[in-house]
């Protein structure tokens, strides 16, 4: 079962509706390998206007997130929680918000036996946007998923969303050497959220026309 932390959705948001599913590291913030300490955790440049942008389209947000390094036994959850509340702070001073938080926190190879399995809920498996799809009244063939690495993308092709790809984090170096041999291509390759943002939007837009 994924770990959930969520907000109320927004007024605007109905069920069944629209939704913007994002990747957390590499996506939100920087890509530092393992945030074990709140001092490496720090938002790319443009992430709060951008998710400002889709709060402001009525797009609910919502992160779905790895983050086997609480399995593997590198940082307790206690951090992670730390990370997420520093997360909403940062976001907020830009007048921005997400949604709901759903992780995974399983590996197979994981430190914690509760934590040791094979689990439905860790990307490219769609555990984590089914949960959310049903716990926040969404539709996940009608949304959009952005990462940037390729199984945010698979993950988002399983339950036939449109996917984005961002160059930050890993995504240049998956655009280059990954993606070329994969069968899933992304509906979009956006140089960073803000600009994958103004994509969603527009085609949101234009969808609804």
């Amino acid at each position: 079962m994924a770990f959930q932390e969520s907000s109320p959705v927004c007024s605007n948001a109905k069920p069944g509706r629209a939704a913007v599913f994002l990747d957390r590291d590499g996506t939100i913030n920087e890509q530092m390998g393992y945030i074990n300490h709140i001092s490496r955790f720090h938002l790319l440049p443009g992430v709060g206007r951008a998710i400002r942008a889709l709060n402001e389209c009525g797009l609910p947000v919502v992160v779905v997130t790895n983050q086997s390094g609480l399995a593997r036994g590198y940082f307790p959850a206690s951090l992670l929680d730390e990370v997420h509340r520093e997360m909403h702070r940062l976001l907020a001073l830009e007048g921005a918000r997400v949604d709901g938080i759903y992780i995974c926190p399983h590996h197979p190879e994981a430190k914690e036996e509760r934590y040791r399995q094979h689990c439905n809920c860790r990307k490219p498996k769609t555990g984590l946007i089914e949960q959310a799809a049903t716990e926040l009244g969404l539709d996940p063939a009608s949304s959009y998923i952005v990462g940037d690495r390729w199984s945010d993308l698979r993950c988002g092709a399983a339950v036939g969303a449109a996917t984005v790809l961002v160059l930050t984090g890993y995504g240049q170096g998956d655009a280059a050497y990954i993606g070329p041999k994969q069968a899933v291509q992304p509906d979009y390759v956006a140089s960073d959220l803000e600009e994958a943002a103004r994509w969603i939007i527009a085609r949101t837009a234009a969808v609804q026309e």
